[in-house]
């Protein structure tokens, strides 16, 4: 099966530190999310900047865009989300999940586990009333055309999308930048 429609959506922007970036200057940094459309509804590739208290907050500067406001630039809204997959369970990533209370949730069973075990994210954006996990070891075809692929790195339990499209696949990844340096 191919997919014709992608789209990306933003989620907001934070400020990442001089201490974090190596390069002297700190550097603002935007989160997006990805909606994949299929047969089966929307897949959503992570939801966003969730509150992750006040030091976190005064650290990183966030400029938080509600994943129910981003849904609806794009003309959806959450009712349309049939899944969701989080790169990572950082809270810059996973912030809207709990809207999405009662939808599957993929996600590498090494990255949950990491998460649960405490110092590593927030854990009411992870551990919510309807938080309904499917767990993977690897890479897994979700639905027809849309695969998940671990991508270690940020983190062990890092993961992203190939999309099979009409005009060729695409890779959807979290947590990546659009410029490298030696």
């Amino acid at each position: 099966m191919r997919i014709d429609d992608v789209r990306r959506i933003e989620l907001g922007t934070f400020v990442r530190p001089v201490e974090e970036t190596g390069t002297g200057q700190p550097r603002v940094e935007a989160v997006y999310g990805y909606l994949v459309a299929t047969p089966h509804g929307l897949v959503l590739l992570d939801t966003g900047l969730g509150d992750a208290g006040e030091e976190t907050d005064e650290w990183y500067r966030p400029r938080r865009v509600p994943l129910l406001d981003a849904l609806s630039t794009a003309g959806v809204g959450v009712e349309d989300v049939a899944m969701v997959v989080n790169c990572h369970l950082h809270f810059d990533h996973v912030g809207g999940n709990p809207h999405c209370a009662g939808r599957p949730i993929v996600c590498q069973r090494r990255e949950l586990e990491t998460a649960r075990a405490g110092e590593y994210t927030v854990a009411e954006l992870v551990d919510f009333d309807g938080a309904r996990y499917e767990l993977l070891d690897g890479e897994t075809e979700i639905i027809s055309g849309v695969h998940v692929i671990p991508t270690p790195g940020h983190v062990d339990g890092h993961q992203s999308l190939v999309v099979e499209c009409s005009d060729g696949s695409i890779v959807l990844a979290g947590q990546a930048h659009d410029t490298a340096s030696a």
